[in-house]
């Protein structure tokens, strides 16, 4: 008999013990990955968010939650953003722990869903610039199609009342686009002339956020998600240095740096420390670029042949023609294919919008080389600054007996002769049978025209056409 009970006891343990295990298993435990966007939407933001999507796939998460405070940023980096969350297979929410403004406000509106903690703000989406001033409408107007299509992505809820059906949408566009514009009146909502932003609790009467909670675990509840994992994007010092490094400033400022010590190099060989500037620069620029595989071996090519035919348009072919026009052709080339994920010259995967983007940074890059080249040659081998000190500065006139030529070519002043080569307008001349090398006074003179010399200045003969 005592073995009977005992039996039975063992049985009516595993029996339990069986239950349990099924019940621990039934239990679905979620994966859920955080990321913070606690600064300024940048290209540091971008780069992080690209990790952080990576890893959110690579670990299977079944929820990606964004932990948002930022006051903003640049819009193409926003816009890069909001097109990976409406592009993610892993459902995306929000936390906005107390501020969504601009750049942040298209962000959130982009997520599944949103939740605000008490106090926070959600809004002001109007393009300005560094300085906060707005910009002209053609960027206002960019900005509130890409506001209203990314309400719009959200579709539509179905309200069904008695015998009636009607469809609402669940982020109304109209009311999104007046986060960015003011013109926009919206009867109880906006006011003409004031950009929207909304508190927490209008967030949620107009449909703008789903809830109000205090911390991320009250948003998990919200979303019934009990059982879960969490785990959180923790950037690497590699990751916040390429966002620096790829930023479109520091780029523009790296373009500047390259072309503007090599010309300064070219102006003054030997020095060592422009073309040295230079080359850190290019470093600097490319290295990133190369690392993410968007700058492929065969555009840093085109961009070192672009600099090689620039220097044999100022050292070995007088003037100013194929070989230069080519040079700065393949160097702005190489410049901005290396900022694109294009596959050769097949830009689908890249769209338009992002190779103006490239090709204004290495343009303003260029432009702004140009600027300081015109300005540093002026004030920087001044008297008065650093570059004086490894300039010489004393000038050797001709008047008190400095002569660094043969004193002879003095009295060809009036020789005639003719263009041996062509002077573009540099060239050589040939006077009395021998040759010697000539500048044209104005424009282009051909081979074998008859010539003049003009005059004899800091050891170069001028001419023109002789008639």
């Amino acid at each position: 008999m005592v073995k009977i009970i005992n039996l039975l006891l063992v049985s009516l343990f595993l029996c339990t013990s069986v239950f349990a295990q099924d019940t621990v298993d039934s239990i679905d435990v979620k994966q859920v990955y955080t990321y913070k966007i606690f600064r300024e939407i940048g290209s540091t933001s971008w780069i992080h968010t690209q990790e952080a999507f990576a890893e959110a796939e690579e670990m299977n998460a079944d929820v990606i939650l964004l932990h948002m405070n930022t006051y903003g940023g640049q819009v193409v980096f926003a816009d890069s953003i909001r097109t990976k969350i409406l592009n993610s297979k892993i459902p995306v929410h929000v936390f906005i722990d107390n501020n969504a403004a601009s750049a942040g406000a298209l962000i959130s509106i982009a997520c599944d869903s949103i939740y605000m903690r008490p106090g926070a703000n959600i809004g002001a989406a109007t393009v300005v610039n560094q300085s906060g001033e707005k910009m002209p409408d053609k960027y206002q107007s960019y900005m509130r199609a890409t506001i209203r299509s990314t309400a719009e992505a959200h579709g539509k809820d179905t309200i069904v009342m008695g015998k009636d059906t009607t469809y609402q949408w669940k982020r109304d566009p109209h009311i999104a686009e007046a986060m960015v514009d003011e013109s926009i009146y919206i009867a109880g909502i906006s006011d003409t002339g004031k950009i929207l932003t909304f508190t927490t609790l209008e967030a949620i009467e107009h449909g703008f956020c789903e809830g109000q909670a205090d911390n991320l675990d009250e948003v998990l509840e919200m979303l019934e998600i009990y059982e879960y994992e969490k785990q959180e994007f923790k950037p690497s010092f590699y990751d916040g240095l390429k966002g620096f490094l790829t930023s479109p400033v520091l780029q523009g400022i790296l373009i500047l740096i390259i072309m503007g010590g090599i010309y300064f190099e070219l102006q003054t060989p030997g020095v060592g420390f422009p073309i040295l500037a230079a080359a850190i620069a290019a470093v600097l620029y490319f290295s990133p670029l190369y690392i993410d595989g968007l700058a492929a071996n065969w555009e840093i090519i085109i961009f070192i042949i672009g600099l090689v035919l620039i220097g044999l348009e100022v050292f070995v072919i007088p003037g100013f023609g194929v070989a230069g026009i080519s040079g700065i052709t393949l160097v702005v080339f190489g410049l901005t294919l290396s900022m694109l994920d294009n596959d050769w010259f097949n830009f689908e995967p890249v769209g338009f919008n992002k190779l103006l983007e490239a090709l204004g940074i290495v343009l303003s890059g260029l432009f702004g080389s140009l600027l300081a080249i015109i300005y540093l040659s002026k004030k920087l081998l001044s008297s008065n600054t650093f570059g004086s000190k490894i300039a010489l500065q004393t000038e050797e006139n001709v008047d008190l007996g400095y002569i660094g030529v043969e004193a002879s070519l003095v009295e060809m002043v009036g020789e005639l002769g003719v263009a041996y080569t062509t002077l573009r307008p540099s060239g050589k001349v040939m006077i009395n049978d021998e040759t010697y090398d000539a500048v044209a006074e104005t424009g282009f003179i051909e081979k074998d025209t008859p010539v003049k010399v003009t005059r004899f200045v800091h050891g170069q003969l001028y001419v023109i056409k002789s008639s």
